[in-house]
């Protein structure tokens, strides 16, 4: 293994590839190291009674995951092209088991031990994200390789969506599986996926093959550092909006405005480095640029409403987390379904027709949420939320890919880390305008204190108001999303742009 390690500008040996084993061991490892993003939303009231923390402290388990990501993403493309495939994948897949088991024995007496553990579950995933989209790139020739990252499509789409759903019914109480009860508390979410990822694991070592080019190249700790601070500090920022306000100096305004001081510092230096830590050159390229802000407002259109649309349905018809994410499970379905078709037509028509069509439905289909009500029927909100995720599936893969299709072999790692930072920065944005608008909206109609003693059920029904007050609103800002995105598609071009094999290796 070392002596591997240490060859540079050395291609990946000529030994039999097994690409839909390869394909399949990093879908279903990056399925659940990604199912972790999530999956702790429902459980949060549970371990902030286990390990006696208020709602402040026990979000961090939230923040710090998408820190982390966001964080490690850039820091990817490096590694990418440093370490072979093989050992990259091993090496997170092994990140992740530690950090599973590090939550699953955590003792309730240490919630820092809760927190480092998701340090290492989204360091893990911030790793097999970019890898998973750069070896599809590299394994499958430009005609198919639509079909495979419609299958990604199910990975990076799904999962997020699925883990409220699983946590929720772990957390609803004992179920027998293989003759085993678990279930009923929040470490059995953790002990659910480490064996699959164990699995993945001992089979990755004998399937998984190194099929990138590997390359000599230094690391720069100036790029390493200011990457680190910069992302950190905008994703911090973003994440602390929910809690603190749009007017909170100390934990918004100012992390964010020196995070993008950091940033716009970090681009400057790339720009002018021979070899840059990360290429920001691609975004040079018109489409490169137009598809990667696409995704973008993709993400923010899939996890704003997917924050948004849960709370409502506990806050206001009062159903539990499961039964709020039971609600949601058929759309994150039809996107697994439609995932892999959408991926086949972009193989045959391209991204633009494709995008058209997809955000025009996530318009429709959200726009109606602005009329929710206290009795609107619940078959009718799962209904919309399928037709949204159906549109989100014909967008987001073919997007991606018709991204990556317009930039060089070469490209291919230095581009995927730039389109999935821009993901992660555009998924905290996006949640906390969504969440902000929502809390703001709600808190500036909430009926005067004084008419809860005077007239409770008066109060009651205007609290009950403002409250859909602010979801309207945040509905509606996430439908001008969507169309923001419906119009920006005109510009993209026609058809499929195979520039990868144009240039480079």
């Amino acid at each position: 293994m070392e002596e591997e390690m240490a060859n540079s500008n050395e291609k990946p040996s000529a030994q039999a590839v097994n690409k839909i084993a390869m394909m399949a061991l990093l879908m279903i490892g990056s399925f659940v190291i990604i199912l972790m993003q999530t999956s702790l939303g429902t459980a949060l009231p549970a371990l902030m009674t286990a390990f006696n923390v208020d709602s402040a402290t026990v979000q961090w388990l939230t923040t710090i995951f998408l820190m982390v990501n966001g964080i490690m993403v850039p820091v990817s493309a490096y590694m990418t092209t440093r370490i072979p495939t093989k050992y990259l994948y091993l090496g997170a897949l092994a990140i992740y088991i530690a950090g599973t088991f590090m939550a699953w024995t955590a003792p309730t007496s240490a919630f820092w031990v809760l927190m480092l553990a998701r340090a290492l579950q989204a360091m893990a995933a911030g790793i097999v994200m970019p890898l998973m989209q750069v070896v599809a790139l590299t394994l499958f020739s430009p005609e198919s390789r639509g079909k495979a990252m419609g299958s990604i499509g199910l990975v990076i789409g799904m999962a997020p969506a699925i883990g409220p759903t699983l946590s929720g019914w772990i957390l609803d109480g004992k179920h027998n599986f293989l003759g085993m009860t678990w279930g009923g508390d929040w470490r059995s979410i953790f002990g659910l996926v480490m064996p699959l990822a164990i699995l993945v694991f001992l089979l990755s070592i004998f399937f998984f093959k190194n099929v990138l080019e590997t390359k000599k190249v230094s690391l720069d700790i100036r790029s390493l550092i200011e990457s680190t601070v910069g992302f950190g500090l905008l994703l911090f920022g973003f994440a602390m909006v929910s809690d603190h306000g749009w007017g909170s100096f100390s934990y918004v305004i100012a992390p964010i405005i020196v995070g993008a001081m950091v940033i716009a510092e970090f681009t400057r230096h790339q720009l002018h480095m021979e070899k840059p830590f990360l290429d920001m050159t691609v975004l040079m390229n018109k489409q490169f640029a137009i598809t990667t802000a696409l995704v973008s407002l993709t993400f923010i259109a899939m996890l704003g409403v997917e924050m948004v649309l849960p709370t409502y349905m506990q806050t206001v018809r009062g159903l539990s987390a499961l039964d709020s994410g039971l609600t949601l499970l058929p759309g994150a379905l039809m996107m697994g379904a439609i995932s892999p078709i959408a991926g086949s037509f972009y193989d045959k028509y391209g991204a633009k027709r494709l995008a058209i069509f997809g955000f025009a439905l996530v318009t429709l289909a959200t726009l109606p949420y602005y009329f929710l009500t206290e009795t609107t029927p619940t078959i009718y909100i799962t209904s919309l939320y399928m037709v949204r995720m159906a549109g989100i599936a014909f967008t987001m893969m073919p997007l991606t890919s018709s991204a990556m299709g317009v930039l060089t072999r070469a490209q291919n790692a230095q581009g995927t880390a730039v389109n999935n930072t821009a993901r992660q920065i555009a998924a905290s944005l996006g949640t906390a305008i969504l969440a902000s608008v929502m809390q703001s909206v709600a808190n500036d109609n909430m009926p005067s204190a004084g008419l809860k003693t005077a007239d409770p059920l008066a109060y009651g029904s205007k609290a009950l108001d403002a409250m859909l007050d602010g979801f309207h609103t945040s509905f509606f800002v996430a439908a001008m999303f969507a169309l923001a995105a419906f119009a920006l598609t005109f510009f993209l071009h026609n058809g499929k742009v195979n520039a990868a094999e144009k240039g480079g290796k």
